[in-house]
């Protein structure tokens, strides 16, 4: 008891105590989100080394030249900054409750790509084989850029991404404050309280996490990861949440309506072609994250 409380009266004093036994009662059920570990500095510079590598770039080059807007020769593509960024998915154990369980966990590492022509792409990089390896080149700088803003919004705080939604988040203060439009109709504007959060994925998708009769079923359509021919176009996202996106098999694909090549490692990938009378990919101005043209997770249609 300390001084202050030893003068008070037995009334307050009693009031005191219980306010003392509440918060500490609260303290001890709160609802807590820790953040994995996350990559080495190493494995953060290894894979922005891949991401530079000459085979990789001449991929790029390809890539950057797939709908004429410039030569091969001219694309000249370079990396940006000095190590890859860590790219964190929703967490199937956060969604199901388990105590202790990160919120988000590292799908892969992404590095920013521009083309001459100021084409971006975004690089998708993996540990296979001992060694870090491109798997996926997509449209645009999403990885990158919402690292980049989370980091600003949130000093110290866990980017993430909600992909059933293509939805954007910061997490850390116990808090999870949107960084996209996406986001901001699932959470609000001012964000919400990790243990609401947990409340509405668990609400969305406890019942489809990996190895339920929803996701065996497929009843769910495609997920937001596609696998197959190279030059294959994307399937069309379903309006019920996909099955959980698995960690394999790799390589994994972007978003749905997002333009993306799968790299197979040490060999030369056929590149898609956007659908005939689509518009490219862009990010108007005044809006974050938005992009013409992408389709959301599971509306299908264009992001407003």
């Amino acid at each position: 008891m300390s001084a202050m409380t030893r003068h008070l009266p037995r009334h307050l004093l009693r009031a005191v105590l219980a306010g003392s036994a509440a918060t500490l009662l609260l303290g001890l059920a709160a609802p807590h989100a820790s953040a994995d570990s996350g990559p080495s500095d190493a494995s953060l510079e290894a894979a922005h080394d891949a991401a530079a590598a000459p085979k990789t770039l001449d991929t790029l080059s390809r890539f950057f030249a797939r709908e004429g807007a410039v030569s091969k020769a001219a694309a000249d593509p370079r990396v940006r900054g000095d190590d890859a960024v860590p790219v964190r998915y929703l967490s199937p154990e956060f969604v199901a409750g388990k105590k202790g369980a990160p919120i988000a966990r590292v799908e892969f590492l992404a590095s920013k790509a521009v083309s001459s022509d100021g084409q971006e792409a975004s690089l998708w990089t993996v540990k296979q084989a001992g060694s870090w390896q491109v798997v996926n080149i997509a449209t645009g700088d999403d990885e990158t850029h919402y690292a980049r803003v989370g980091a600003d919004k949130l000093p110290g705080g866990t980017v993430f991404h909600e992909p059933q939604i293509n939805a954007w988040y910061v997490q850390g203060r116990g808090r999870v404050l949107p960084l996209d439009a996406d986001a901001v109709r699932a959470v609000g504007a001012g964000g919400a309280s990790v243990a609401a959060y947990q409340k509405r994925v668990h609400a969305a998708y406890a019942d489809k996490l990996p190895g339920s009769a929803y996701a065996k079923s497929g009843k769910a359509g495609a997920s937001p990861r596609r696998s197959g021919p190279l030059n294959s176009p994307p399937r069309a996202p379903s309006r019920s949440p996909p099955p959980w996106p698995e960690r394999a098999p790799w390589p994994p694909s972007a978003s749905p309506g997002r333009p993306s090549c799968a790299v197979a490692p040490g060999s030369a990938a056929d590149l898609p072609r956007r659908p005939a009378g689509a518009s490219p990919p862009t990010r108007p101005l005044g809006r974050v994250g938005s992009r013409a043209g992408e389709a959301v997770a599971q509306g299908g249609g264009p992001r407003r």
